[in-house]
């Protein structure tokens, strides 16, 4: 899997309170969040995590594991024309890495999926 390149990351602040309105799907590692932007274009992905969750470094190393997590698993499951947030929750440091995969791969399909009435 080497030569994956990272998926497009959200950097504007706008854009992550936009996904915040959209739909959530609750993991035991993170809160996924999507917003359908109505364009073709490539899903682009950010990262929150509260300084709740532990100090610098640890943060740190949540966001690098589920950045690698989304290069690694996201490319099939993730939808054209969608922004995604992941609210990394103190869980997804301690999570083993192949089922934060299975995690992020599974959020992804039920955030795809239609609304049940």
């Amino acid at each position: 899997m080497i030569g994956l390149t990272p998926p497009s990351r959200l950097v504007r602040r706008a854009d992550f309170i936009a996904c915040s309105k959209g739909r959530r799907v609750a993991t035991a590692a993170f809160v996924l969040q999507e917003r359908q932007r109505g364009d073709a274009a490539a899903p682009r992905f950010g990262f929150t995590v509260t300084k709740k969750t532990g100090g610098a470094v640890e943060r740190n190393r949540m966001r690098r594991r589920l950045k690698e997590a989304v290069r690694l698993g996201a490319r099939e499951a993730a939808r054209p024309g969608s922004d995604y947030v992941l609210v990394l929750t103190r869980a997804a440091l301690d999570r083993p890495f192949d089922t934060l995969l299975t995690d992020l791969t599974e959020a992804l399909r039920r955030s795809a999926a239609p609304k049940a009435r």
